[in-house]
């Protein structure tokens, strides 16, 4: 019987097994942000071990709220601060260098294919873009990352996404995760990773396929995983090249080692032939709760955000200010554009993208998760509703009595125009 990529990642770190179905794993990379890892930090210290186990395997940004918004995300800003300089952490983003973390990371070459990841964060599944196994913790797995660079995990059981079909005009990576969820619902991936096979996420560039594995927490998947092939290599070539002699092939065959058998065992298989797949979005607080946005367009909105972890990355900005240029947001709706990072926000201004959205309406923010979260820089009032690139609509989620309704980057921007959600294809 052959493996899944998962089995191999697993079998290549296993260092322990304590219990039966309990495997320690070695950690390459263990990401930390001012929200959870603060907590962590405490503990460690109150513990008497205030230490880290690699400093070169440990990175670290403050992101979540930035700039900061009052004394209290002041006060967790200093702490990882304070760590970061105290052990030496190079890999550390403060402010003016920080960016959303799971746009950032991937950005500076700290993913590898076969690589364990964790965080203190649901939606570090994106990594798995790359072929790594990453996986989102709690703080005492954190705290033991940070200490010793082991996690423990059950092995997960493997779900196949097997895409195929030619997207239409208007449809993109986002409407299809969104599909994908749809049909697996909140729970269908419990204790299972995502693996997204076929010919359409093979010709997808690395920003989509983040986007497809940053959103297999909301069907409740651990990881959603790739394969890793010639376009991964393409992506991280300025930081591998010489592990690979300058040879891109070289790199791409030897990636091949962590792709899933042709005989490996899934619990669950799904097909989705994209080609009849029209722009959807979300409805109600489930991310599951899923329809075609020209069944909605009655729908109206007051603020639509373009940004987030998973769709803030330049092809998205493209996207949007594509739909948006020479247009205004209609009245009453209100724009928010934050790039998920510096280099992706110094890329739109030179592109002429953020002129874009600044002539038709849109505030510029800074790189920040704030607003996904409902924590700053676009909070919603009780009653108000927003369209979202962001990736979770549960109720309150940004603010307290607001909706949300998640869309793709088009989707989004032509619902700026319209003031309801409206189908993006007929602004392309």
């Amino acid at each position: 019987m052959g493996k899944t990529i998962t089995e191999k990642i697993f079998d290549a770190h296993k260092i322990d097994e304590p219990f039966e179905g309990t495997y320690v794993l070695s950690l390459d990379v263990v990401m930390c942000h001012e929200i959870t890892t603060p907590v962590a930090i405490a503990d460690l210290e109150w513990r008497g071990k205030d230490r880290v186990f690699d400093t070169s395997k440990v990175k670290a940004v403050i992101d979540h709220v930035t700039p900061s918004k009052d004394s209290k995300s002041a006060a967790q800003a200093k702490i990882i601060r304070g760590w970061a300089h105290r052990h030496k952490i190079k890999d550390f983003f403060d402010v003016g260098y920080n960016g959303v973390c799971h746009a950032l990371f991937p950005e500076k070459g700290f993913i590898r294919p076969g690589y364990t990841v964790i965080m203190g964060d649901s939606h570090t599944c994106t990594h798995g873009a790359f072929g790594a196994f990453a996986a989102g913790v709690g703080t005492t797995d954190l705290e033991v990352g940070i200490l010793k660079g082991v996690c423990a995990f059950r092995p997960p059981k493997s779900i196949k996404v097997d895409i195929t079909g030619k997207m239409m005009k208007g449809v993109y990576a986002k409407d299809i995760i969104l599909e994908v969820i749809r049909q697996l619902t909140v729970n269908g991936a419990t204790d299972c990773v995502i693996e997204f096979h076929g010919p359409v996420v093979s010709s997808m560039t690395m920003e989509e396929r983040m986007t497809l594995c940053n959103m297999a927490i909301e069907a409740g998947g651990t990881s959603g995983l790739c394969m890793p092939d010639k376009i991964t290599a393409e992506y991280l070539w300025p930081f591998i090249s010489s592990d690979y002699n300058n040879d891109i092939e070289a790199a791409v065959t030897d990636f091949k080692k962590w792709h899933s058998d042709r005989d490996a065992s899934y619990d669950k298989t799904i097909s989705l032939d994209v080609s009849t797949l029209e722009p959807v979005v979300t409805v109600g607080y489930k991310p599951d709760q899923v329809k075609r946005v020209k069944e909605l367009t009655d729908a109206k909105i007051d603020q639509v955000y373009l940004g987030s972890c998973t769709n803030g990355r330049i092809s998205d900005l493209r996207i949007a200010a594509a739909v948006t240029k020479g247009k205004k947001l209609a009245p009453g709706v209100r724009g928010i554009v934050s790039p998920a990072t510096p280099a992706i926000f110094r890329q739109a201004m030179d592109e002429g993208l953020l002129a874009v959205f600044m002539d038709a309406g849109y505030c510029i923010a800074n790189p920040t998760c704030g607003a996904c979260l409902g924590m700053s820089t676009g909070v919603l009032a009780e009653g108000e509703v927003c369209v979202a690139t962001t990736n979770r609509n549960f109720n309150g989620r940004m603010g307290k009595g607001g909706m949300v309704h998640l869309a793709s980057p088009a989707c989004a921007a032509a619902s700026g125009i319209t003031g309801h959600l409206t189908d993006p294809r007929d602004y392309l």
